[in-house]
């Protein structure tokens, strides 16, 4: 008689060789498991590394070139998308002040900027505010302030020194950008290179206000208002032909900076895009509209 008894050292021997198959065939699962899912992880990495959305707050009166550019920019850098921001200013430096979230912010005036620049003088910044990365700050561009008028108006508001004249003879009304924004602001010196009175005449109900360009220019062409003053480039959005420019002398140059914030959620793809705005073809749709370059 066969004997099929097995003894306890080939028992062992045979689990053991048993168990090792059976580890090597689980081992090849997870590490097959594993590599599909490092592969999956690295599509997914790449594929959010070629995708970003750009957080842009900038002046009203970059409205429509900075969309058009914007447009172009994503057609040549597929995954790059915008999300715009367009206000005042003084409303949008507020918002990044609160912590709204922005990597790129394009000011009408420096003094916005200022404010949220550490490296800026204490006179202006004088919170201390440091949300601005100095290193990327630039002139960007240059506007100009102009005086413009409703289609057919017949006031005989030609120029600036015609405007002085009504207002001191508070026969119009007069539009003009809020103390906070940067439109206002060069309204505000020009008033004054004039010995106008703002408040008194506001007070004689000769002067309404916008909370940004984008509204003095509505109530200009909607007639609702004698005469305001707006950039050119807002002149030339709206189909306005202006009547007058403002000098130096009587409000300043109207410059606007740019700069990626410290707290931008995507610094580099910013500074990328304002290296953009800085070159020819850029240059050659902000001069289209009456922009210049500093």
């Amino acid at each position: 008689m066969n004997d099929h008894r097995i003894s306890r050292r080939s028992f062992l021997a045979a689990v053991g060789i048993a168990g090792a198959a059976a580890a090597l065939t689980a081992c090849g699962g997870a590490a097959s498991s594993t590599a599909a899912s490092v592969a999956s992880s690295a599509a997914a990495s790449s594929q959010a590394a070629q995708s970003v959305e750009l957080i842009v707050f900038a002046a009203a009166s970059l409205t429509e070139t900075l969309t058009a550019i914007g447009e172009t920019y994503s057609a040549e850098n597929p995954g790059v998308t915008f999300r715009f921001n367009f206000d005042s200013s003084g409303t949008l430096k507020t918002q990044i002040q609160e912590g709204a979230d922005c990597d790129l912010f394009i000011s009408a005036g420096q003094k916005q900027m200022d404010q949220l620049d550490i490296m800026a003088s204490a006179d202006v910044n004088k919170d201390r505010l440091d949300f601005v990365d100095s290193d990327t700050r630039v002139d960007l561009l240059e506007n100009k302030v102009v005086l413009c008028v409703p289609e057919g108006s017949d006031k005989g508001i030609d120029s600036f020194d015609a405007l002085a004249e009504h207002l001191k003879a508070q026969d119009i009304l007069f539009c003009m950008g809020n103390s906070d924004v940067p439109v206002g602001q060069y309204t505000q010196k020009i008033l004054a290179y004039y010995d106008l009175d703002e408040e008194a005449l506001a007070a004689a109900g000769v002067i309404t206000y916008g909370s940004n360009v984008k509204e003095v220019t509505t109530q200009i062409t909607e007639a609702s208002v004698d005469a305001g003053v707006v950039y050119c480039t807002d002149a030339f959005s709206a189909g306005l032909t202006p009547v007058d420019e403002a000098t130096k002398e009587m409000c300043g140059q109207v410059i606007y900076p740019a700069a990626v914030l410290k707290a931008a959620p995507n610094a580099e793809a910013a500074k990328e895009f304002l290296a953009y705005l800085q070159t020819d073809h850029a240059a050659t749709v902000f001069e289209g509209v009456g922009f210049s370059a500093v």
